[in-house]
């Protein structure tokens, strides 16, 4: 793969920000297993090897099961998620494919059931920070890590 710029070194600000989304995100009331999964099926979503190399190992650290994980690209398939984690996923899923059909009225009034408007609100920028970060690993050529 080719070289490509390393936006951390030359637009340092740029990182900075997107550091403030995460720590803002790690000061909100989202589970770790709630944002483990969205940052790894956005990240297969969006093909982004490096996101998803690197949450699958944080998840498993963090007590996730490698069968969840392994079957997270077919979760509708399985009942091994709980119906907020499916709300969630659809939402990840929605939120990252959006310019398909957006958020449909019937997910968002399953979530506003099941979730406060915080938690909600706090789904939502989690989905929307690791697409961000999708974007930037895939567009610059993020090596993995080992």
């Amino acid at each position: 793969m080719e070289k490509r710029i390393n936006i951390q070194v030359i637009e340092p600000q740029a990182f900075k920000a997107m550091y403030g989304l995460e720590g803002y995100l790690q000061t909100a009331q989202l589970t770790k297993t709630h944002k483990d999964l969205i940052k790894i099926r956005a990240s297969q979503l969006n093909g982004c090897a490096f996101c998803i190399d690197m949450h699958t190992k944080e998840a498993l650290k963090a007590g996730e099961t490698p069968q969840r994980i392994f079957l997270l690209n077919a979760w509708k398939e399985t009942e091994l998620f709980t119906e907020e984690e499916k709300v969630i996923l659809a939402l990840t899923e929605q939120v990252t494919l959006i310019h398909q059909n957006g958020v449909t009225a019937d997910l968002y009034q399953q979530a506003e059931k099941l979730f406060d408007s915080h938690y909600l609100a706090q789904i939502i920028m989690a989905i929307v920070t690791i697409n961000a970060w999708n974007r930037i690993a895939i567009s610059t050529h993020l090596e993995l890590g080992k």
